[in-house]
């Protein structure tokens, strides 16, 4: 699973991934069009919890969950119709799993703005029309297909006939897919398109350095519009996220008293990612290392076993289970045995986030 972000020119995009990703490139002068081609980074996603299971069972190593970014090239207005390297940068989007727009909400005349002047939902609403606008094309030509398909009785082509045609129908009120109700089979008929707007999005407000929290008109106006949508909104300021990454670590904690913070927004940022994916973590723990591991929320035991290996998927007999609650309380895995507390889980056991698993396989 993996994450694309996107946005308008000179919004400060590649500054942030360049900081979320510990990355330098070439992408951070200030005109458009300076990423030709996705950069893709990992970024680890921290999880307050390791530190806490750490302190019962200590490891030789630490591994957080990580989550996948692709910073992609900044669309402009006429992008579904080919302006700018629009075809080129749309086909980037279509292969990612969520969409974290990062959306320009700081004034700074040195900073040209690609339409002239800061405009946080006209920036939302230019993006999200070009990406209806080419699921709209993506529509019109997978109805054609499914119709011609369907006159021989084809009953998938049937069901795609009928649900493209709500899609367009949805599209044509200038609605983004991901607000269509579709049931689980209906879902599965049209998932081959990859459409732009069926994507969860998740909206970052980058701000000017005086406004940390969020509190300006025109994150409010973000607030107010993500409020209305149902999407997710985390606020950060990109330019002193990217300060910050570039500090050492044991450097890190004297900026962040300076200007007011806990820890990296981009922390919180990432946490919200990885959510916005429809992401968790359970957890493995011994003398090794204690590590995340990565989940679609949702996941059985053997699924959550096959992400460690393939074969533990294939050869999953149970999976042993208990809590980090359970871990404070009683103080060690063996205490925890005694008191009845380890739970023994079959193949249809739903794994949830934070718990934490040994899996027996044959």
């Amino acid at each position: 699973m993996e994450a694309g972000i996107v946005g308008l020119p000179n919004v400060g995009k590649s500054t942030l991934f360049n900081a979320l990703t510990l990355s330098k490139s070439a992408a951070s002068e200030n005109y458009p069009f300076c990423t030709i081609e996705p950069n893709e980074g990992m970024v680890s996603v921290p999880d307050g919890r390791l530190e806490r299971i750490t302190k019962y069972i200590v490891p030789q190593n630490v591994i957080p969950a990580a989550l996948k970014l692709v910073d992609i090239a900044g669309i402009v207005k006429g992008a579904s119709e080919g302006e700018g390297l629009g075809n080129k940068f749309l086909s980037h989007i279509r292969q990612v799993d969520a969409i974290l727009q990062v959306v320009r909400c700081f004034e700074d005349e040195d900073v040209i703005h690609v339409s002239g002047n800061v405009d946080p939902i006209a920036d939302i609403e230019t993006i999200e029309m070009e990406l209806m606008l080419a699921d709209m094309e993506s529509v019109s030509a997978g109805i054609e297909k499914a119709k011609r398909s369907a006159r021989s009785g084809d009953k998938e082509a049937i069901l795609r006939t009928e649900v493209l045609t709500r899609c367009n129908a949805h599209l044509e009120s200038e609605k983004p897919l991901r607000t269509l109700e579709l049931n689980p089979i209906e879902k599965k008929s049209i998932n081959s398109f990859g459409f732009l707007t069926a994507k969860p999005v998740l909206y970052v407000a980058n701000v000017a350095e005086d406004d940390l929290e969020g509190k300006s008109p025109l994150v409010d106006k973000v607030r107010a519009y993500t409020e209305k949508s149902g999407a997710g909104l985390v606020t950060v300021c990109a330019k002193i996220e990217s300060e910050i990454a570039e500090l050492e670590p044991e450097d890190r904690g004297e900026m962040l008293d300076a200007v007011g913070l806990t820890e990296p927004a981009l922390a919180v940022l990432a946490r919200a990612a990885y959510k916005t994916l429809g992401l968790e973590s359970y957890f493995t723990a011994g003398e090794k290392e204690v590590r995340a591991w990565t989940i679609p929320a949702g996941a059985t035991g053997p699924e959550a076993a096959g992400v460690i290996h393939t074969d533990f998927e294939k050869g999953f007999i149970r999976a042993e289970v208990f809590t980090l609650d359970d871990l404070e309380e009683y103080g060690s895995e063996q205490e925890i045995k005694k008191a009845g507390k380890l739970r023994v889980e079959g193949k249809t056991y739903v794994v949830k986030d934070g718990d934490i698993c040994h899996f027996r396989v044959g």
